[in-house]
C-alpha cells in the first residue's frame, strides 16, 4: 500500500511537470534583426554607340557644325558625320549607294528625285530611297544678290543687274544648273527675259559647283556680283544688296528625310526630330534660316 502511494505521487508529479511544460511553450529566443540590404541602384545601360552619316547642302555647314556640339549633350552615344556638298552631287552619291542616313537638300527637286512618291516627271528613274513618313520641310532660306566689298559696278538691285547684263556691263557668278542655287538663279534670269546661254557665251556669267564656290568668288572680288543664299552671305560677311521675291524664283525650301538604306533609322529619326526643336531652330535663325510657314 505504501509503495502504491509512492507510485501514485510520482505519476502525479510527472503529470504536473508535463502540464507546466505544455503551458509554458518553447522558450523565447532573441535573434538579432536580419540585416537589411538596400536594393542596388538601378543603372541605365549605356546606349550602344551609333554613327550617323548626314548628307547636307553646303549652305548648312556652319549651322549643322554648331548643332553637332549641342546634340552631343542630347545623345552622347551618337556621332554625327557630315558630308556637305551641292544637293545635286549629294543626290548622285546616294543614288550610287553611298552610306547615308539622312539627306537634307537645298531644293525639293533633288529630294523628289529620290522619293518614289514624287511625280514621275521629276523622279524619272523611279528611285525609292526616302523613308515613308520621315520627309519634312525643315527650313526656308532666301535668295540674295551680293557684291564684293568694293562693289565695283555699284550694283544695288536685281533690276539694275538685269539692265547691266542686257547691256554687257556686268560679270556675275551663279551656281551650276544641277544645284538649287543655280536653278533659282535661272528662274530669276527667265523672270527678266534674259538668255543664260547667250550671257555665258558672251563671258558675262561664270559658275560655281556649289553655293560656297559662288560666295568665294564674290568675296575675292573676281566677279562684280553673285547670287547666293542669305545664310551664306551672313556666314561669309558679304553685302546683300537685294532679295529675290517668291514671284522671281519661288520659295526656297530645304526638305529633309531619313533614308530607307539607313542602318540606324530610329536614331536618324531622333536627330531629324531634334532639328525641329527650339534649341536647333535658334541656331538656324541666327544665320538667316527660318522655319517653314
Amino acid at each position: 500500500m505504501k509503495n502504491a502511494r509512492k507510485l501514485f505521487s510520482l505519476l502525479l508529479a510527472l503529470a504536473m511537470l508535463f502540464a507546466l511544460a505544455a503551458c509554458g511553450g518553447e522558450p523565447e529566443t532573441t535573434e538579432p534583426p536580419a540585416e537589411t540590404t538596400a536594393p542596388p541602384e538601378s543603372e541605365t545601360p549605356e546606349a550602344e554607340p551609333v554613327e550617323l552619316i548626314v548628307f547636307a547642302a553646303a549652305s548648312m555647314e556652319e549651322t549643322l557644325t554648331e548643332i553637332q556640339g549641342l546634340y552631343a549633350d542630347v545623345a552622347p552615344n551618337v556621332t554625327l558625320v557630315f558630308n556637305f556638298d551641292s544637293s545635286g552631287s549629294l543626290k548622285t552619291q546616294i543614288q550610287n549607294a553611298a552610306d547615308c542616313d539622312i539627306f537634307i537638300s537645298a531644293g525639293q527637286k533633288q529630294m523628289d528625285q529620290l522619293d518614289i512618291r514624287a511625280d514621275a516627271s521629276v523622279n524619272t528613274e523611279g528611285l525609292d530611297f526616302v523613308l515613308e513618313e520621315s520627309r519634312i520641310d525643315l527650313l526656308e532660306n532666301q535668295v540674295t544678290l551680293c557684291v564684293p566689298e568694293s562693289n565695283p559696278k555699284g550694283i544695288e538691285s536685281f533690276d539694275q543687274l538685269a539692265e547691266l547684263l542686257a547691256e554687257g556691263g556686268a560679270f556675275m557668278c551663279m551656281g551650276n544648273s544641277d544645284v538649287p542655287v543655280g536653278q533659282y538663279t535661272q528662274k530669276i534670269l527667265a523672270y527678266y527675259g534674259l538668255d543664260e546661254t547667250a550671257l555665258a557665251n558672251a563671258g558675262e556669267i561664270t559658275y560655281g559647283s556649289n553655293v560656297k564656290e559662288v560666295a568665294t568668288q564674290i568675296k575675292e572680288g573676281s566677279v562684280d556680283c553673285g547670287v547666293i543664299y542669305c545664310t551664306d552671305a551672313f556666314s561669309e560677311g558679304l553685302e546683300i544688296v537685294d532679295y529675290a521675291t517668291a514671284e522671281m524664283c519661288g520659295q526656297v525650301i530645304y526638305p529633309a528625310a531619313v533614308l530607307k538604306t539607313s542602318g540606324h533609322q530610329a536614331e536618324a529619326q531622333a536627330f531629324l526630330d531634334y532639328l525641329g526643336t527650339d534649341e536647333a531652330m535658334e541656331v538656324f535663325k541666327s544665320v538667316g534660316f527660318a522655319p517653314v510657314q
